[in-house]
């Protein structure tokens, strides 16, 4: 049957679902198609959890995991790929080979490691695979402070330890490193180190103390951008818009830190 009508640019997200919608699987998908790209997913983990904390992660099967990036893959394949929370050595390894078995492209890595709270999501051994495995595949890896810290296993402090960290990741991994500065280092000002240049993003401070899933945003706005066939440098910049014009909206939902309005423009 010939098929007529418009195609969209598409991307992937592989993650951990949020049930309470704002943050993981959930907030990529909102992400995605709000950024104008049809929206796909792997599911890595079931998650329990709303805007007060996680309350229960039930893990799928490496078998389970790599069943479902087959049937997207061979159907509907991505434009761009953003890999969020994966918690163990065996899933991040089914992800790097799907990438390398498929060729993907555009592949966004939110290092998922670090909970807001300071509690470490990621056990050692799997810190080990993703470090060895999965972030030499990716286009560009989104590492919060903290993260960064582990990855490189220096103290970050300042902004000229922010490029230090981010020269490092980016000459060991051979990807394009964005560190995200919101963790006491400066204002919400972020660096990207692409294709041998560093460049930062000035971000404005806004005052919003509801910012569950912004990791998971941003990333996977990013990766929209990519689909779309934008440079690295417009993806971010456009991304970091993005994610301001969310908070400015102020939505407020929940007890806790509350998600932002993915849908601000509808």
């Amino acid at each position: 049957m010939e098929r007529k009508g418009k195609n969209m640019k598409t991307a992937l997200t592989i993650a951990g679902s949020d049930c309470s919608g704002g943050a993981g699987i959930q907030a990529d998908l909102k992400t995605m198609i709000t950024n104008g790209v049809y929206g796909m997913s792997a599911i890595t983990a079931l998650t329990a959890q709303n805007t007060e904390g996680v309350y229960g992660v039930m893990e799928v099967s490496p078998e389970f995991l790599k069943s479902q990036i087959d049937a997207v893959c061979t159907d509907i394949f991505p434009d761009a790929v953003k890999i969020g929370m994966v918690s163990s050595a065996e899933l991040i390894e089914v992800i790097a080979d799907s990438i390398k078995e498929y060729n993907m492209k555009n592949v966004v890595v939110d290092t998922v490691m670090v909970a807001t709270s300071g509690a470490r999501l990621i056990a050692e051994s799997a810190t080990e695979t993703l470090k060895s495995k999965l972030l030499p595949l990716a286009a560009l890896i989104t590492p919060n402070i903290p993260e960064a810290e582990i990855l490189t296993g220096m103290r970050i402090n300042s902004p000229e330890d922010m490029m230090k960290a981010a020269e490092m990741l980016y000459n060991r991994y051979g990807c394009d490193v964005l560190c995200k500065g919101g963790h006491n280092v400066n204002d919400a000002n972020d660096l990207l180190c692409s294709k041998g240049k560093c460049t930062w993003f000035y971000g404005e401070r806004i005052d919003n103390p509801n910012t569950h899933g912004t990791g998971c945003t941003l990333s996977s706005a990013i990766a929209s951008n990519l689909a779309k066939g934008y440079s690295m440098e417009i993806s971010v910049q456009k991304a970091k818009e993005y994610i301001s014009n969310a908070l400015k909206a102020m939505l407020d939902l929940g007890k806790g830190s509350g998600p932002l309005n993915h849908g601000f423009e509808i």
